[in-house]
């Protein structure tokens, strides 16, 4: 009976978080393509002012970029570009940049 407690809570566990789904960096890859005007293409800025995102490591993508679109981290250009991600979009833009200059 116990046994079947933790199945049953480990399944609950990961069907909601994202450790129970793989992010597609193909898809944040199409995602992305709003985000290069600033970010560049691939994911390396020409202007000093928006960081680079190509190699940055995912948790910390996957942070800022829902820190931005829950409000917590604010930014006139940032926040509404991040205001309709779902968390599925930020955790494949995070994969695709994360996977980048690696």
């Amino acid at each position: 009976m116990t046994k079947n407690i933790a199945i049953i809570a480990l399944t609950a566990f990961c069907l909601n978080s994202s450790i129970g789904f793989a992010a597609d960096a193909a898809a944040g890859k199409i995602k992305a393509a709003s985000c290069a005007a600033c970010h560049g293409a691939a994911g390396i800025s020409a202007n000093d002012i928006w960081p680079n995102l190509a190699g940055q490591k995912n948790g910390y993508l996957v942070a800022q970029m829902k820190a931005f679109r829950d409000g917590k981290r604010k930014d006139p250009m940032m926040s509404p570009m991040a205001a309709p991600l779902s968390d599925a979009d930020i955790d494949n833009l995070a994969a695709y940049y994360s996977s980048l200059g690696q």
